[in-house]
Order: C-alpha cells, then sequence, then structure tokens
C-alpha cells in the first residue's frame, strides 16, 4: 500500500470513529470511556490539538473540542453529559493517572 492511501485510511477510521462517538453513541459517557478503555473524546481532541501543534498549528484545546466534538463543550455536556456517581469518578481518578500525560 503506498503511503497516501494509507494516511487516508486512516484518516477515514478517524472519521468513523469521531461519528460513532459523536452521533451514533452520545449515550456513552467519557467518563465511562476513560474508565473502561483509557481514553475518551477530550482525549481525542487533545490528541488532534497535539498534531496541529506539531505542524506548526497554533491551535487551543477549546478550539480543539470545538472542531471535534462539531460544538462547544458546554452544548454537548448540557446535551449528552449526565452526573456521575462517586463510585465511577473514584475510578476516573486512577485511570486518569495510569492513561493521561500531560504535555503542556
Amino acid at each position: 500500500m503506498d503511503p497516501q492511501t494509507e494516511i487516508e485510511l486512516q484518516a477515514a477510521a478517524f472519521r468513523r470513529l469521531q461519528q460513532h462517538l459523536m452521533q451514533d453513541r452520545t449515550d456513552v459517557q467519557n467518563i465511562d470511556m476513560m474508565n473502561l478503555a483509557g481514553f475518551c473524546r477530550n482525549c481525542l481532541s487533545r490528541w488532534y490539538q497535539e498534531a496541529a501543534n506539531d505542524r506548526g498549528i497554533d491551535m487551543d484545546k477549546n478550539t480543539a473540542r470545538e472542531i471535534y466534538y462539531g460544538m462547544t463543550m458546554d452544548e454537548w455536556k448540557s446535551k449528552y453529559q449526565t452526573e456521575a456517581s462517586a463510585e465511577t469518578q473514584a475510578a476516573f481518578e486512577v485511570a486518569f493517572k495510569e492513561n493521561v500525560t500531560d504535555k503542556s
């Protein structure tokens, strides 16, 4: 497979994952994704931001999230985010420490 085709397939897979998480499975909470998989929608938007920054494109966290989510975080939270239980929040603290590194 040539490199350009590989890039195009990777981009298509990313877009499909984004659609799945942003349209098909809005019922799945970020905190649950983090606890089970070690990443969530916010991670994906951060990786998008980091990729832009690595290429010299100035992009902040909120801009990346709005691009990834297709709306502001406040809009997403009001439409789809539910309150997490104390148990879920405690599990998140562990998962976050194990899976997220801050590059800033």
